[in-house]
């Protein structure tokens, strides 16, 4: 049994519990724990090394300079450099792993993320702007890099020189610790709320971020550009574009700025702290208390200072932590996405594919939304025979083609190739036994060659001859200055449409798959360059089993067989000869056809 189509996606109301979400970015770093086990042993003993300085330095004030003793002093002061000495490398090294480990890690999600989309099917990608895919990968995941790359290990090192500094303190006087560390539950809440304002801001900046690279991205396309010059839009994109990134300014200085001033009060108050022990401790000697040492004051300062650094340190990249979850929020949204096209666990392979394609009481609706779109079609197309589907704008004839290789999948009946449900057949067979060719045809922005190569990437040279020569393209692209190594611009916009369409045809011939869906690949071509354009098909449809989608009757009068698509329902088939017989649907399509054809 087959599940339905799957339901649309939408991106879920709340975020994940933050709890959820924090153990979920943990186990990103699993596959890094022994990495960073060592980071973890060079935080460990760069702590112990930093906190050791002061307790040295109590030693030289109170015990090596009042005594006169030297040879102590050399010994604590070669202590102290050797400890910074330490603490440089230690730190070096412990960079050096966190990053590598980091940057793996967001190599690891990209991967994850592009592999899901490109598990995606065609629905998807049809009602998500490319600019929105795009900014996920390239915003998103980088946006992550400081907290993959360093907050982490700062967390970790900042976390663990708080608590040895901190023991440190207490084993010198408790009673100025107490007062030194008064208003840290204060400083935690604080830090706390200025994360959950800046992941709110973080959010709506994404997004925007977001909507500007879908809009540079759909209007600086070459496609693009032609439309806003013909049309005369080019000062008004400018102007929307100008509205966006204005929002997003906006949105930026608010992110950066969200708590500052509260965060400015921490930072002066330990600051301060300083001044406020040696306060203390001036009015407990003069009240006649228990008396503290010079070098125990001088060391506990210095302590205190040491412990400013990373309890600042601390509760900001608490902040920036909560301000990244909203990033891996939205990635997590992507490596969420349900799969709607899958492969068996036991997926049938076909080594040979003779070329039979049966719709069987074939139903397809679009997200489960609205009528049918396909209701009730069968069909035997029998191996190496030929197929035409004609009908009226919006009757379905493109999506039947598209169920062949699986771009979707049916909500109702079955699609087989020689007998076997195509979603019971692995993505590799089905991928070479149909093979597309569509009105749009898409180049990569590379060289001929490597865009012939993207069927067949082992193809010899005179392989992409033989294919450019069926596909009668080969003596234009030998006359091109660079010939095969010739860059075909973005999009192919170098080419011609009915030469981007011989070139789509020599890379489906490099393919050579046994049955051909031909979707509409003439219909947006003139009359000559159809004729050129259909005498490639012809030679790439010779011998196998072609299903023609046509909105131009000229290319399927051969066709064995003709079916009259209407409001997704079969409602007339036959030969060219037989259905103009019946003076039907097909007829008064033909006679719509002649009255369009030109006079000249």
């Amino acid at each position: 049994m087959h599940p339905d189509h799957a339901p649309a996606w939408t991106p879920p109301a709340g975020a994940e519990q933050e709890p959820r979400q924090v153990r979920r970015i943990l186990r990103l770093f699993r596959p890094y724990r022994g990495r960073l086990a060592i980071v973890g042993l060079l935080v460990g003993a760069s702590s112990l090394v930093s906190v050791a300085s002061p307790f040295l330095l109590k030693a030289i004030l109170d015990v090596a300079l009042p005594e006169g003793r030297t040879g102590l002093l050399s010994l604590l002061v070669l202590g102290m450099i050797l400890g910074a000495v330490l603490t440089s490398v230690f730190g070096v090294l412990q960079t050096l792993i966190s990053t590598t480990v980091g940057q793996r890690v967001m190599h690891d999600l990209r991967t994850a993320v592009y592999g899901r989309l490109q598990r995606m099917s065609l629905a998807f990608f049809t009602r998500t702007r490319t600019g929105e895919v795009q900014s996920r990968i390239a915003n998103d995941i980088g946006g992550m890099q400081a907290t993959v790359t360093s907050t982490a290990t700062s967390l970790v090192s900042n976390l663990t020189s708080v608590v040895a500094t901190i023991v440190a303190m207490l084993a010198l006087d408790w009673r100025l610790t107490v007062v030194s560390l008064a208003l840290l539950p204060v400083f935690v809440w604080i830090s706390r709320r200025v994360g959950n304002e800046r992941k709110k801001i973080t959010t709506r900046r994404q997004k925007q971020m977001a909507a500007m690279a879908a809009t540079v991205t759909e209007s600086l396309s070459v496609s693009g550009i032609l439309l806003g010059r013909t049309m005369g839009r080019s000062d008004s994109l400018t102007a929307a574009f100008a509205d966006e990134s204005e929002r997003l300014v906006d949105l930026e200085v608010r992110s950066n700025m969200a708590g500052r001033w509260r965060m400015a009060v921490i930072t002066i108050v330990m600051a301060a702290m300083p001044a406020v022990i040696y306060w203390t401790a001036g009015l407990a000697l003069h009240s006649g208390g228990p008396g503290v040492s010079i070098g125990t004051i001088v060391a506990f300062v210095s302590l205190q200072q040491g412990l400013f650094r990373p309890a600042v340190s601390l509760l900001s990249t608490g902040v920036q932590i909560q301000t990244s979850l909203a990033l891996f929020q939205r990635i997590f949204e992507y490596l969420d996405l349900p799969i709607d096209i899958t492969e068996r666990a036991d997926p049938v392979r076909r080594d040979r594919v003779k070329g039979e394609v049966r719709f069987e009481k074939v139903s397809f609706g679009y997200d489960g939304k609205g009528g049918p779109v396909l209701d009730g079609i069968d069909i035997t197309v029998p191996p190496g025979g030929s197929l035409a589907v004609v009908g009226p704008t919006g009757a379905g004839k493109s999506t039947l083609g598209h169920l062949v290789p699986r771009l979707y999948d049916v909500t109702g009946g079955r699609v087989t190739l020689d007998g076997v449900d195509v979603r019971d057949l692995d993505f590799d067979t089905l991928a070479r036994a149909v093979g597309v060719v569509s009105q749009e045809t898409y180049l990569f922005h590379a060289s001929v060659a490597d865009n012939l190569r993207f069927a067949k990437p082992d193809a010899t040279d005179e392989e992409l001859h033989a294919a450019a020569k069926a596909a009668q393209i080969h003596d234009h692209i030998a006359d091109l200055p660079d010939g095969y190594d010739t860059v075909v611009g973005e999009r192919g916009h170098r080419f011609s449409g009915g030469e981007k369409q011989r070139l789509a045809i020599a890379r489906t011939i490099l393919r050579d798959p046994p049955v051909l869906v031909l979707d509409e690949a003439t219909s947006a071509l003139d009359t000559r360059t159809e004729a050129a354009v259909q005498a490639a098909i012809d030679a790439l449809s010779a011998d196998r089993t072609t299903i023609t989608i046509a909105h131009r009757l000229s290319t399927v009068r051969g066709a064995d067989q003709i079916v009259v698509l209407d409001a997704g329902r079969v409602v007339e088939r036959g030969t060219h000869e037989e259905l103009l017989e019946r003076g039907g649907r097909y007829a008064a399509l033909v006679r719509r056809d002649a009255r369009l054809e030109p006079t000249t």
